[in-house]
């Protein structure tokens, strides 16, 4: 028989298993990624520890309630520190790209700058330039 702790543990890493199979199933089977398997290595049980142990939890209905709630609760724990990271990422992202932006549009203030302060009525009184002149 499986403990409730080591129950609780394997059934957390099932819907985990279960979610990434929902995301990229073709990614979990190019790497050749078994879950039952996976499961069942690092638990150290056979399939039939497992049913029999899910079938005494199941007509165990407080047992198991409990259980899943345990589970749901560190799914959810985990699912808000994924976000608040995720959004520390986001943030960190915008920042550069505000930056970004602000670089481009110093340097295009800066160039219009330059170009107002050309007096274009003088610059058309002007000869054009003859490049190979200067050359000589």
């Amino acid at each position: 028989m499986i403990s409730k702790e080591q129950m609780t543990e394997l059934l957390y890493d099932l819907y985990i298993i279960n979610a990434a199979k929902g995301v990229n199933r073709k990614t979990l089977e190019t790497n050749g990624f078994n879950p039952e398997n996976y499961i069942l290595e690092k638990y150290n049980i056979d399939s039939t520890q497992f049913a029999d142990s899910n079938t005494y939890y199941a007509f165990d209905t407080e047992t198991y309630s409990a259980i899943v709630e345990q589970v749901k609760a560190r799914l959810e724990q985990n699912k808000n520190i994924y976000e608040a990271l995720k959004q520390q990422r986001d943030d960190s992202i915008q920042k550069r790209r505000d930056s970004i932006n602000e670089k481009g549009k110093r340097k295009k203030d800066s160039l219009k700058k330059i170009l107002d302060s050309i007096d274009m009525k003088e610059l058309r009184s002007k000869p054009p330039l003859n490049i190979a002149d200067s050359l000589q």
